[in-house]
């Protein structure tokens, strides 16, 4: 018995504070005045916050010219494959009634283009888009090798259709000759995307290090070769295609294309007058009743011109104060039955 009782005595907890759970507790005890103060302190912080993401949506200066319709010649024969070396370009005037001032930025717009397909999205090599093994083409089919067995870089669907029309906007000065309006393709990506998940082989000759592999079959050039004249510009580390690469959650998304060079007449941003969108047409979408865009906008400090996060922050301060007021007569009633219960 002495032995069993050490064995017991041994097991038990050090008989410390911490141990024994002796230490001094808080018990929160709410009151109905603190509850309320609460809710209606978090649902006036909701609806104000919503009040001026709204009101800062609301000031943002957006215009969006749609080229599908207009461009029908172009989309027609983009309609047939084997017209993919005809080149076809179309222009589309319009008139900026007031000034665009400061950062402007041009987006292409996609209309009724799934990327969030659950194949669609899987059909890339992150190993590949690293620059660890180009010929890391497993999860890419049925775009991972060419009909000789090439692997295919980059590979995937997500790559094989990205957006490919390049778009020129002109400023008609005074009337005259348009000239073109200075647009910057750095620095339209993530830095986390363009700096963590795309890198290029590590070869100083980007032509020699991607030997062995061809381009995607919708593709017109290698990647080696996207940006002519700018050499850092090529490869996995290309803006546009890490701008594509990321894919979008909904059928009608607009991605970052060019954003506004402020130099010379564009210094304040972009001054009214007449304008056009010179557009060499690549990207066919009427096979899938689609539609394409571009879009000029500014941004402010909230973002762009969505009105999501406003009206769900409103949305939740108009719930949280209905909520408010529902207790607040729930306890007024309770409480005046309970004084009258006392007086009987």
């Amino acid at each position: 018995m002495k032995r069993i009782s050490e064995d017991y005595q041994s097991r038990l907890p050090d008989n410390t504070a911490l141990k024994q759970q002796q230490l001094p507790a808080y018990r929160l005890q709410l009151s109905a005045t603190g509850v309320l103060s609460g809710f209606f302190a978090a649902g006036a912080f909701c609806l104000g916050m919503g009040i001026i993401l709204i009101l800062s949506a609301k000031s943002i200066k957006e215009i969006e010219v749609k080229y599908t319709k207009i461009c029908a010649n172009c989309a027609e024969l983009r309609e047939d494959a084997t017209n993919f070396d005809k080149e076809c370009t179309c222009s589309i005037p319009f008139y900026l009634s007031e000034t665009m001032k400061g950062n402007i930025y041009m987006y292409y717009k996609l209309y009724g283009f799934y990327q969030n397909l659950y194949q669609y999205i899987l059909s890339r090599s992150n190993s590949q888009l690293l620059g660890t093994d180009l010929k890391d083409v497993g999860n890419c089919a049925p775009f991972s090798n060419s009909h000789d067995g090439t692997p295919i870089a980059p590979c995937g669907a997500i790559a094989n259709s990205i957006f490919n029309d390049t778009i020129i906007l002109s400023y008609n000065l005074n009337s005259s000759i348009p000239i073109e309006v200075p647009m910057l393709k750095s620095k339209i990506t993530w830095w986390t995307d363009k700096y963590v998940k795309f890198q290029n082989p590590s070869s100083i000759n980007l032509s020699s290090a991607f030997a062995g592999t061809t381009k995607p079959p919708y593709w017109s050039k290698p990647v080696y070769e996207l940006d002519e004249e700018d050499p850092g510009n090529n490869g996995f580390l290309n803006d546009d295609f890490i701008v594509w690469m990321r894919t979008a959650a909904f059928p009608t998304f607009k991605k970052l294309y060019r954003r506004l060079n402020r130099i010379q007449y564009f210094i304040e941003g972009l001054p009214a007058g007449n304008y056009s969108f010179n557009i060499t047409y690549n990207f066919p979408v009427t096979r899938f009743k689609g539609e394409k865009s571009v879009v000029l906008s500014t941004l402010t400090w909230s973002g762009g011109s969505s009105l999501f996060l406003g009206l769900a922050y409103t949305v939740t301060g108009a719930v949280t104060w209905l909520a408010a007021f529902s207790m607040m007569a729930i306890h007024l009633m309770l409480k005046k039955k309970k004084m009258l219960f006392i007086q009987d």
